[in-house]
Order: C-alpha cells, then structure tokens, then sequence
C-alpha cells in the first residue's frame, strides 16, 4: 500500500522560508518522478516543483527561483524548501509519486496535503 506523508506546513511571513518534507512508503523511491503540488481556494491542483529519478528538475513558472526541490534515495524523503514566499502561495501542497514509462504514467500516488498560508 503506498503512503506519502507531507509534514512542514503552517504560517510564514512574506519574505521568510518554510520547508516541507514527504515520506515515502510501499513504492520503490528510486523508480518514481516525485513532485510538489498545489491547490488554492477555487482553483485547479497545478505543479509547483517535480524532480525525476535521473535528476532532471522541473518549477512551476510561478515558483521558479524561489523554491527548491530536493529528494534522498536513501530516506525515501522529498523536500520543498520555499524561499521568499508570497502570499500567493498560500494552498494545500500535495506530494506526489508518479511512476512512468517514457511518457506514460503507471502510477500515480498522492499525499493528503498539507497546508501553507502565507501572511504577516
């Protein structure tokens, strides 16, 4: 049974960090793209950073230069690390595994999210 445990939420100022990590159980770590997602209040779920497993980084347009994505093999653990967070950042982030073959995905894995709110 896959789980993905995100943890690191909560309030931060505009201008400071926050760091949010994901644990991973019941997948090869390895073998999975593992990424960071987000939702806010009334709009679509949409990419904010994906890292796969030869290292190949992806950001969210909105996030870029500002956020960090980092995985380690070894813990079975994903990061975010957000730098100078805006307001705008506020959502639910979700972790996600996402299994693929070329350009098919045979599996998909998510997170129950955990909450960022931006404010000062």
């Amino acid at each position: 049974q896959v789980e993905l445990v995100e943890s690191g939420g909560g309030l931060v100022q505009p201008g400071g960090s926050l760091r949010l990590s994901c644990v991973a159980s019941g997948i090869i770590f390895s073998t999975n793209a593992m990424g960071w997602y987000r939702q806010a209040p009334g709009k679509e779920r949409e990419l904010v950073a994906r890292i796969r497993t030869d290292g190949t980084i992806t950001y969210g347009e909105s996030v870029k230069g500002r956020f960090t994505i980092s995985r380690d093999n070894a813990k079975n653990m994903v990061y975010l690390q957000m730098s100078s967070p805006k307001p705008e950042d506020t959502a639910v982030y979700y972790c996600n595994a996402r299994l693929l073959r070329g350009a098919f995905i045979l599996a998909d894995s998510w997170g129950l999210g955990t909450q960022v709110t931006v404010s000062s």
